[in-house]
């Protein structure tokens, strides 16, 4: 089966994150397929969606094992193909989820098919069922995997010109929630406390201390209340935060937990969704780099790398110090839109890197 079908019936099967039936329904596939290219397989499962396991044994290589994350959740509903149909035309295929990042576990199956008889050390293999919105499920298992590899290779999109990713931002979703009084709201309006004016000078507050920081906010939803006639008792706010260094990841993480009621008798809390740290380059990933860029040169290939702004699981991996490299999956464009295409030659190029990889690369030093 060419790279190109296999994909298509990746693409068919709808996968949305936080919908366990349609991540069920394509995890079969994804095993089935797994199986074929010499995987054991197994399951972390989760209510929202099962972490995929799978690990090619060791031949002839003894030592860590290469560890690569990926993820079969997409930002589409289901629905979404009757209005962003798969095509192919030339080299460009489109379809949801193609380049972000049902491609990359294409190119990962055929290189671990491509590699046959030769000696490699054990690979393990982390399909994440909800990346898309931070993996608030799978970073234990991240952390656990990453502690004991080698090296860890994410299968995420590469920079638009190809090249490799040596660092993220570090990315956290949080919520403000606030508890008031309710009380109605002309006859008796001093006896309730409004969660929504809390709520808005909490966040008139926060934003205060990230406006003098370099980092990245956008408050992304807000909700509470229910009646015009009702003081609300209610409201929440969810956050998305990006950060380009630890310090001020630290000092605005802190200051999120530090807020304090600014009216007697409310009550305000905040709780992250999801974080993902800092990963900054270092020295075990800058070794790790030069490694892949050796290996592809001998493939014909240059290659090179840089840090990056989005967030992926290589942030749990990178943050920690282990030799961690992202950006493997094959190139493209148009993540999260509808524009979403990915190379078809860029498939069979990372299917060779990746097999090159899978029997090349050797244990890095961790900084």
């Amino acid at each position: 089966m060419s790279f190109i079908e296999t994909l298509h019936r990746y693409v068919a099967v709808e996968s949305p994150t936080g919908d366990p039936r349609s991540l069920a329904a394509l995890a079969e596939v994804l095993e089935a397929d797994a199986t074929r290219a010499g995987f054991s397989t197994a399951r972390v499962p989760h209510p929202t969606g099962d972490h995929l396991i799978w690990t090619l044994p060791a031949r002839e290589v003894a030592g860590e094992p290469i560890l690569l994350l990926s993820h079969y959740d997409t930002v589409w509903p289901v629905g979404t193909l009757a209005e962003m149909p798969w095509s192919v035309e030339d080299d460009v295929i489109r379809g949801p989820g193609v380049y972000d990042t049902k491609s990359g576990i294409v190119a990962l199956l055929a290189a671990a098919e491509r590699i046959g008889d030769r000696p490699h050390p054990e690979i393990r293999v982390i399909v994440v069922a909800d990346e898309e919105i931070g993996s608030p499920t799978a970073g234990d298992l991240v952390r656990a995997e990453a502690a004991r590899a080698r090296a860890v290779l994410g299968l995420e999109p590469p920079h638009p010109d190809g090249d490799l990713k040596t660092g993220r931002r570090g990315s956290t979703r949080a919520r403000i929630e606030v508890t008031g009084i309710e009380t109605h709201a002309a006859l008796d309006p001093d006896a309730g406390v409004n969660a929504i004016d809390e709520l808005i000078d909490q966040l008139l507050r926060f934003r205060a201390v990230v406006a003098e920081r370099p980092v990245l906010l956008n408050t992304g939803t807000i909700a509470g209340g229910g009646r015009t006639n009702v003081v609300a008792g209610a409201a929440h706010a969810d956050l998305g935060l990006r950060f380009s260094d630890p310090d001020n990841e630290r000092a605005v993480l802190e200051a999120l937990r530090s807020l304090r009621p600014v009216r007697e008798r409310a009550e305000v809390s905040a709780r992250l969704l999801s974080h993902r740290p800092t990963w900054r380059p270092g020295p075990a990933g800058e070794a790790l780099l030069q490694q892949i860029k050796d290996i592809a040169a001998g493939i014909g290939e240059d290659l090179d790398g840089r840090p990056a702004d989005g967030a992926a699981d290589t942030n749990t991996a990178g943050s920690l110090g282990y030799p961690t490299v992202d950006g493997l999956a094959p190139a493209g464009g148009g993540a999260h839109a509808r524009t979403e295409w990915v190379s078809a030659a860029s498939i069979a190029g990372r299917t060779a890197l990746l097999a090159a990889l899978l029997t090349g690369v050797d244990g890095v030093s961790r900084g």
